[in-house]
């Protein structure tokens, strides 16, 4: 915090100059989106939505992901402990997403956290069976089920390289050797599908609704430029 200033340089062109400026950042903190992404996973999902911090301007939108550990329903309500905490100060979260899979998690479990979800006005990016669907949509359309054991050798050979699962460095990746373009529109073709037909989410395997999360933050890139390979 600076110096107060004397009652002496009070009007002075240099005090008038910094008493704008500390007007204009209040203006531009007051204006900015700000987003929490709770992961229900430690470090593959953090560590890929941690990406976008460095693609996006901070004066625009503030990412806030936690990596929490929790699943399903504990995730959603640990979701909406931070989204309150927040609300009493200042600048509340604007959006508040929840990010988790499918996994081994009983059926009812999963799509009531879904409902909770949605209910209490929380996006979801979930995926089934697992957050690894959305990085092979990076490279190739998929109708098929596929275990979690089954995705790492998947995108190993994909990849062109051993897949390792707390990588930091997915979102590089992904950028250079597949098509973010083409997973979004992939993902979105699997989830109108199981719309259509009604389908639960607990049954719609392979799906993910990771892509809306994707195209929310990229709508804040400074340069909206076409994509091949991003």
């Amino acid at each position: 915090m600076g110096r107060p200033v004397k009652l002496s340089d009070r009007g002075k062109a240099w005090c008038n100059h910094e008493s704008r400026a500390m007007k204009r950042a209040v203006r531009i903190s007051a204006a900015r989106e700000r987003i929490l992404i709770v992961c229900e996973g430690t470090k593959t999902e953090p560590n890929y939505f941690r990406a976008f911090k460095a693609l996006l301007p901070n004066h625009v939108v503030e990412l806030d992901i936690q990596g929490e550990g929790f699943n399903t329903l504990s995730l959603v309500e640990q979701a909406q402990k931070l989204r309150m905490d927040r609300a009493s100060g200042d600048y509340p979260f604007d959006q508040v997403w929840v990010v988790f899979d499918r996994d081994s998690f009983e059926p009812d479990n999963f799509d009531n956290a879904i409902h909770k979800a949605t209910t209490d006005k929380i996006e979801c990016a979930w995926s089934n069976e697992a957050f690894e669907l959305w990085y092979i949509l990076h490279f190739e359309y998929r109708t098929t089920g596929m275990s979690r054991d089954e995705y790492e050798g998947k995108l190993t050979g994909l990849l062109g390289q051993e897949y390792r699962k707390n990588a930091t460095d997915m979102y590089r990746q992904l950028a250079a050797k597949g098509n973010q373009k083409q997973a979004i529109a992939w993902a979105r073709r699997l989830h109108d599908e199981i719309e259509v037909a009604g389908t639960p989410a607990s049954r719609a395997n392979p799906c993910t609704t990771v892509f809306k999360l994707v195209e929310t933050l990229n709508g804040f890139k400074p340069v909206q430029k076409e994509e091949g390979n991003t």
